[in-house]
């Protein structure tokens, strides 16, 4: 039965939970690898902590395997850390930012994107997203150092009717 026009079909897909919150502070992570995702345009990256837990998040571009990253407060300005806007300086490329403090990366995710801080004032951080657009966030919301990986999916030629369809598009 057909539901809605033009989807269905397609492959079937494993769903990856990604870590938007990247709340495990002070906890040093190695990453394990690099993975496709089928779910989203850019790359997740597995991570392993300290602890021996593991999580997928958005890999950054420029990220490699074994390469260590942290999430918390006043932690060194490294592609893949995360800390709140106020302790990242201007002019730093970041994405995964949250919009409320501890509500989970909500802006630039998608493949090759990535926005700046501009500034602050009081309680705030402009931000200057890949759109253009200029956003106050608050500045204990967190965000991640580094631009989204898979830059040339932009660039990716489809190249036949039947690609489409295993994505789940139909004519």
């Amino acid at each position: 039965r057909i539901t809605s026009r033009s989807k269905g079909a397609g492959h079937k897909n494993k769903y990856r939970l990604v870590d938007f919150y990247r709340k495990k502070d002070d906890l040093k992570a190695k990453v394990e690898r690099i993975e496709y995702d089928p779910n989203r345009s850019a790359h997740v990256a597995l991570v392993k902590y300290e602890d021996g837990s593991i999580n997928y998040i958005i890999a950054p571009s420029k990220i490699k395997i074994g390469d260590e990253i942290i999430s918390g407060k006043n932690k060194e300005i490294q592609i893949g850390n995360c800390m709140p806007l106020s302790n990242i300086p201007v002019g730093t490329d970041i994405h995964n930012i949250e919009l409320l403090p501890k509500g989970g990366g909500k802006l630039v995710r998608s493949a090759g994107s990535s926005a700046q801080i501009s500034g602050s004032d009081e309680n705030y951080s402009i931000v200057k997203l890949n759109s253009g657009e200029i956003r106050k966030i608050i500045s204990s919301a967190r965000a991640t150092i580094g631009s989204v990986s898979n830059t040339d999916h932009q660039n990716i030629k489809i190249g036949k009717a039947g690609r489409n369809r295993w994505k789940g598009k139909r004519p």
